[in-house]
């Protein structure tokens, strides 16, 4: 059996995910989308995610002191109770569904995250946290695609749903040609009981 040799680094990113039935439950309404825009790049369901750090190329070896000190956050903290509602674009050119529910608890969550990174002697572009979650990308000579995506997401309302656990992701794994696929390096379980939050106005992109 060919077992190929781990990577000597990783694109990383710390996450959260939403559970199947909130990604299945955004999967339906995207259907007419779907059918009316096949040229956009769509990400699979499977790797839709709201990053709170990107921490960009590392080296593999530093993938054990962030295992240890985000573990350790993980257990002490309480899950968020989010949710997914309506879309929005980047410049045109990427459509995300945006994020409700405990932003408050979110953007404390991000912080903290990005905090325990830099303990670890990492450094990255601390860039500001606009929760979503990336469904699409359009080709520089196609500027109205995305837009009308994002307009026929704006009724979207999901089910609120408990973000459980915190993940630790490669984006580079096999460095093959297509489009990038990510995997768990490792995910960790919150460990208190739900934060629900206030705030449930729709997320700013």
């Amino acid at each position: 059996m060919d077992v190929s040799p781990e990577p000597s680094t990783l694109r990383v990113f710390v996450a959260l995910a939403p559970p199947d039935e909130a990604k299945d439950e955004l999967a339906r309404a995207l259907q007419p989308a779907y059918a009316r825009y096949p040229q956009l790049r769509w990400n699979r369901i499977e790797d839709w995610h709201i990053t709170l750090a990107f921490l960009g190329e590392l080296p593999s070896t530093a993938v054990p002191s962030l295992r240890a000190v985000l573990a350790g956050r993980a257990a002490s903290h309480p899950a968020l109770q989010l949710g997914l509602r309506g879309g929005g674009h980047f410049d045109e050119r990427l459509l995300w569904s945006g994020i409700d529910g405990d932003l408050e608890g979110l953007h404390l969550l991000a912080a903290d995250v990005r905090e325990l990174v830099r303990s670890c002697g990492i450094e990255f572009a601390d860039r500001p946290l606009r929760p979503h979650l990336t469904l699409a990308r359009s080709r520089r000579d196609d500027p109205t695609s995305v837009p009308e995506a994002a307009a026929g997401l704006a009724g979207f309302v999901g089910r609120p749903w408990p973000a459980e656990r915190l993940h630790l992701v490669g984006s580079n794994f096999g460095r093959g040609p297509g489009p990038i696929r990510y995997r768990d390096i490792e995910a960790w379980r919150f460990g208190a009981a739900v934060r629900t939050g206030s705030d449930s106005a729709p997320a700013e992109p």
